[in-house]
């Protein structure tokens, strides 16, 4: 039985146990890199992480079993308070898929790594550029009473970037830009003005960023929720 006081092994060896061929052929699908992929679906990880609880220092010796669900076990058991910049770092060192990414972003907003968002932006690695975005995204959503200058400060690094054209930096950028446009009707205007010029750029990626946003930005729906 696994819980608060199970170690890295034996939390591996239990996901071992729930090993689904079937479905990392089906991940593969998505995207996910299913190199180390035991086929686990994320609420079951998510539901073994409930029973673990957390533990910081079991988190980073799951990190470093290279298995995707260890690893996803690792992002949801760390705990925010306690984790370091240069923790951080040292996982992005490692990532190589969206989805390890977006759950890592969660993390990193949780534990106020704001930091690392210019770093990461900065960083022409794919995943860890994604990172930045994704963390901008989170931010935006969760950080309900963060002041509102905050979160729009970050519009000039999506302009910055939005002419990476790798699938997964300029979804991000996309979808960073969507999230402070949503946010409220403070956010809205900025992120429609930033929009509307992408919208109009010479460059193809930062265009279709544009455009996408404009799109949802300025439909009626979000525009009656934000009134």
């Amino acid at each position: 039985m696994i819980g608060p006081s199970s170690d890295a092994a034996e939390l591996i060896a239990h996901l071992e146990t729930l090993r689904s061929e079937e479905n990392v052929a089906g991940m593969a699908r998505f995207g996910i890199v299913t190199t180390r992929a035991l086929g686990i679906a994320n609420p079951d990880v998510k539901a073994i992480a409930r029973q673990a609880k957390k533990d910081h220092v079991r988190a980073m010796q799951l990190w470093r079993s290279d298995i995707r669900e260890a690893r996803l076990l690792a992002l949801f058991t760390a705990e925010p308070k306690r984790l370091t910049e240069e923790e951080a770092r040292h996982w992005a060192d490692d990532f190589n898929s969206w989805e390890i990414v977006d759950c890592a972003a969660d993390l990193f907003v949780e534990a106020r790594l704001d930091e690392l968002v210019a770093e990461f932006a900065d960083d022409e690695r794919e995943f860890v550029r994604r990172t930045a975005f994704a963390m901008i995204a989170g931010a935006a959503v969760h950080r309900k009473t963060e002041p509102d200058t905050s979160i729009l400060a970050w519009l000039p690094l999506i302009e910055a970037h939005s002419g990476d054209p790798r699938n997964f930096v300029r979804k991000a950028v996309n979808w960073a830009l969507r999230s402070i446009g949503k946010r409220n009707l403070a956010c809205h205007a900025p992120a429609l003005v930033v929009a509307k010029a992408l919208a109009e750029s010479p460059d193809k990626t930062a265009r279709w960023i544009g455009k996408d946003a404009v799109k949802e930005l300025a439909g009626e729906k979000l525009l009656a929720r934000l009134k």
